[in-house]
C-alpha cells in the first residue's frame, strides 16, 4: 500500500510539475510581449529629446522674430514721434488761433450791440443812413 501512495504521490508532483511548466510557459509569452511593449516604447521616448529640441529651437526661432518685430515697430514709433509732436504743436497753435478770433469777435459783436443801443437811444438811425448813402455814392462817382 504504501507503494501505491508513492505512485500517487509521483503522479501529483508530475502534474504539479507540468501545471508550473504551462503557467510558466503562459508568463513567458506574455511577458515576451510586454518585453516588445518595453522596447516601442524605449523607441519613442528616444525620439523624444531631438523632438523637444527641435519644438524649442522653433520657439526659440519664433520668440526671436517677435523680439524683432517689436524692435523694429519701436524704431519707426521713434522715428514718427518727432510727427507727433508736430502735430500737437500745430493743434495747439490752432486752438490758441481759434480762441483769438474768437475772442476779437465777441468783442467786436460787444461794441456793434452798444454803438447800436448808443444810435437808438439817440435816434442817429436817419443821419447815419444817411451817411452811409453818402459814402457809396461819393465811391461810385470815384470808379
Amino acid at each position: 500500500m504504501a507503494d501505491w501512495i508513492l505512485i500517487v504521490l509521483g503522479i501529483g508532483a508530475v502534474l504539479i510539475g507540468l501545471g508550473l511548466l504551462a503557467v510558466a510557459a503562459f508568463l513567458f509569452l506574455k511577458l515576451g510581449g510586454a518585453g516588445k511593449l518595453i522596447a516601442s516604447a524605449q523607441k519613442t521616448t528616444d525620439q523624444l529629446p531631438e523632438q523637444v529640441e527641435g519644438i524649442t529651437s522653433q520657439i526659440t526661432d519664433v520668440l526671436k522674430t517677435g523680439n524683432e518685430t517689436l524692435q523694429q515697430v519701436n524704431q519707426q514709433i521713434k522715428e514718427l514721434s518727432p510727427l507727433f509732436y508736430l502735430v500737437g504743436d500745430a493743434g495747439r497753435a490752432t486752438h490758441n488761433l481759434s480762441s483769438s478770433v474768437l475772442k476779437t469777435a465777441n468783442q467786436l459783436q460787444e461794441t456793434t450791440e452798444e454803438a447800436n443801443m448808443t444810435i437808438a437811444n439817440k435816434n442817429l438811425q436817419g443821419i447815419y443812413g444817411l451817411a452811409t448813402i453818402g459814402y457809396f455814392l461819393v465811391k461810385q462817382n470815384r470808379k
